[in-house]
């Protein structure tokens, strides 16, 4: 069972919770503010088993209506204790109601969230009513059954609301994130482009160049100005000098700018995914292809390294994508996380047009491309898949492998040390 710590010391602020109470009309039946504590903590921490936790819950509420008892009144006989012990009934109902009506489904829709609430409230408390009565005995706990539908809907509504004003504070906290994270991106834009600029210099420099290379090689090929080939040869050096110094300085600025601009220490890998996610859709509706994406994240980690993931799960997914035809119907990308104690392993697989078997070795190689622009003729540079070796091999200290069949599709699995990402 993962996450006892997490667990426990969440249910002991649902037993603190469950000290706010009131007890109706003259039964030993008491509705408290405990639940409310439970049902948020069971909708925010996906990582708490719901059954599990409201037993524990359920537990330590009865241990701690035990100790106040005795702390009260001086002693805890059998009748105190079959009059508490219900209680565990009710939150450990109230768990299997949540975890087959919204756990992972439906949950952002709210207003069935509410029904739900009401549902599994009212249940719940019929539960611990019935298991009262077969213990106690008590006729009067049937007279408390149309006072419970009241406190169902009560007691939902102020869960319901507490639910909404999260929701809505996270969206509130949410947009002034992007709208933070967009100022940044508009003044990386504009401080990259000045870059540019210096790149843009240095190509007319280089072209300037390449013309002098040419010419020494023409004098130097037809035996003519040898008296000043060796001045040619001095100046072309002087010129790569300083298109080197240049290039030194642009990569320098470009590092400056991403490490001063780019403030993000890290990212959860569920967001990198429902960000390619988006970004993906997009993609692919311009592009006027029908695909369908599969992303399954499996068990959410932390990294520092979220650029680099990034690129290397948008380039195969594109890759994926520029293999998939435009009149293909059934066009289909999955995106698959799985791990062991050791590495993180990620697969991206696509059934589109595959790979010639004789290109599988070169694939990764820097400008080998085989794919050509239906439109201009233009074939594309070549340099995604290299790029993402590189990262995962040369960054992450990974390894990735093709598995590839003309016509069928294609598989890139890629292993990375978790301590590596």
């Amino acid at each position: 069972m993962k996450n006892i710590p997490k667990m426990i010391a969440v249910s002991i602020l649902v037993a603190i919770a469950s000290l706010i109470n009131l007890e109706l009309l003259e039964s030993n039946f008491v509705v408290s503010a405990g639940v409310i504590f439970l049902v948020i903590f069971l909708y925010y921490f996906e990582d708490i088993s719901p059954i599990p936790f409201g037993i524990i819950s359920g537990t330590m509420v009865f241990l701690l209506r035990l100790a106040v008892h005795q702390i009260m009144f001086g002693n805890v006989n059998a009748q105190v204790v079959d009059s508490y012990m219900p209680e565990i009934i009710f939150y450990a109902v109230y768990a299997i109601f949540f975890m087959l009506f919204l756990e992972n489904n439906r949950k952002n829709n709210l207003g069935f969230v509410f029904i739900v609430f009401i549902i599994s409230d009212f249940a719940s408390n019929l539960f611990e009513l019935f298991v009262r009565y077969i213990i106690l005995g008590d006729t009067h706990l049937l007279e408390v059954i149309p006072t419970l539908l009241v406190v169902s809907v009560i007691r939902s509504s102020v869960v319901w609301m507490v639910l909404t004003a999260l929701y809505y504070y996270n969206l509130m906290l949410t947009k002034k994130e992007h709208e933070d994270r967009y100022k940044r991106l508009l003044l990386l834009t504009s401080q990259l482009k000045t870059e540019m600029y210096w790149i843009e210099k240095n190509m007319v420099n280089l072209e300037k160049l390449m013309g002098q290379s040419n010419e020494l090689y023409e004098n130097i090929n037809d035996n003519l100005g040898r008296d000043k080939w060796a001045d040619k040869t001095f100046i072309i050096t002087e010129d790569i000098k300083e298109i080197k110094k240049y290039n030194s300085l642009v990569i320098r600025g470009i590092k400056d700018i991403t490490e001063k601009e780019l403030k993000d220490s890290g990212m959860e890998y569920k967001d990198i995914i429902s960000i390619l996610s988006e970004m993906m859709k997009i993609e692919a509706k311009s592009c006027n292809k029908n695909i369908v994406y599969e992303f399954d994240s499996g068990n959410n980690f932390y990294t520092s390294k979220h650029y680099y993931l990034i690129s290397v799960l948008r380039n195969l997914i594109l890759n994926s994508m520029d293999s998939i035809r435009k009149s293909e119907k059934n066009g289909k990308i999955s995106v698959i996380h799985q791990e062991d104690e050791q590495q993180h392993i990620f697969k991206v697989t696509d059934n589109g047009s595959g790979i010639e078997e004789e290109y599988e070795d070169k694939i990764f190689t820097p400008g080998f491309s085989t794919k050509i622009s239906n439109e201009t003729g233009v074939v594309c540079r070549g340099i995604g898949l290299s790029i993402v070796h590189y990262i995962v091999e040369e960054q992450f200290n990974g390894e990735i492998e093709l598995n590839s069949k003309s016509g069928i599709g294609t598989t890139v699995v890629f292993r990375v040390p978790k301590k590596s990402i």
